[in-house]
């Protein structure tokens, strides 16, 4: 496809596109005329950055049998796009584009706030962490308790492994796994200061959940999302064909859950097999 597409008018463009921002990506979601008369053989997604654009390979950012699709690798800053989607036959007859839709990714707190303890660095790459990027097997005799990390005090490369693994794990023992960061702060901040958690990848169909606690005191629960179970044996998401799935959390972390001098982040695996970091930390998000 190296031009506009060609139009069919007995086919109907899609109804209903929708799109949800996240950081990093926009997912996608529409609605097309079932039963499929004539048969549909996918959906092209095309993307731009101006809002009047033609659909051509060149603005094509996915196909897909399914009525969403994820736009992804967009960056942390956050970008706005325009969509169009575009039904294709199984005669490679198109229909007239849905959209133009308009979204807007979600800015990184890691790009707007002020970070005040981190661990590792926020590239989609685990290659600074300890044992990255395939040294889970000595997981059990170099963390025997699980990760205990002092910000300012301890190094990525030492003190805090790559793989998370959870209960679903032999090699880690079939057991739950905690792990620490403690921050210091000078007082006890008076609004929420944010979490932000990267992944490199997740294991592909049990990733699990993660028990967030701050001071002892429930934050959250965080069902992560299921990756390529690629991440225990490469690092660099950034690698020409890398089949690494990369995820994003991001959430606030309750000023009433923080206090001034030593604060201990606990981040709980009990459930689900392994996740692998690529950075995480502590920021104080930028005032609206």
């Amino acid at each position: 496809m190296t031009g506009h597409l060609d139009t069919a008018s007995r086919l109907a463009p899609v109804t209903g596109l929708a799109a949800e921002p996240g950081i990093g990506r926009i997912d996608l979601t529409w609605q097309a005329r079932r039963p499929y008369r004539p048969l549909v053989d996918h959906f092209a997604v095309h993307a731009a950055r101006q809002r009047h654009f033609r659909p051509t390979a060149d603005t094509l950012v996915g196909k897909t049998i399914d009525t969403h699709l994820r736009h992804d690798n967009l960056g942390p800053q956050g970008s706005t796009w325009y969509y169009q989607v575009v039904t294709v036959d199984a005669a490679g007859r198109a229909s007239d584009p849905a959209g133009p839709l308009r979204a807007t990714s979600r800015e990184s707190v890691t790009v707007s706030g002020t970070p005040i303890a981190v661990v590792g660095d926020f590239d989609r790459k685990g290659l600074e962490l300890a044992l990255s990027p395939d040294g889970y097997a000595d997981y059990r005799t170099t963390f025997p308790g699980g990760a205990d990390y002092t910000h300012g005090t301890d190094t990525p490369g030492a003190a805090w492994p790559y793989l998370h693994p959870g209960p679903a794990d032999r090699w880690a023992g079939s057991t739950d796994h905690t792990f620490r960061l403690r921050f210091t702060l000078a007082d006890a901040p008076p609004r929420d200061l944010a979490l932000a958690i990267w992944l490199i990848d997740t294991h592909a169909s049990i990733p699990g959940l993660l028990e967030i606690r701050c001071n002892d005191t429930a934050v959250t629960e965080v069902a992560l999302e299921n990756g390529a179970t690629k991440g225990s044996l490469q690092g660099d998401a950034t690698a020409p064909d890398s089949p690494l799935k990369p995820s994003i959390v991001e959430l606030p972390l309750p000023a009433a859950t923080l206090h001034s001098g030593e604060n201990v982040l606990t981040l709980h695996k009990g459930e689900g097999s392994w996740h692998a970091y690529d950075a995480l930390g502590v920021f104080r998000p930028r005032l609206p």
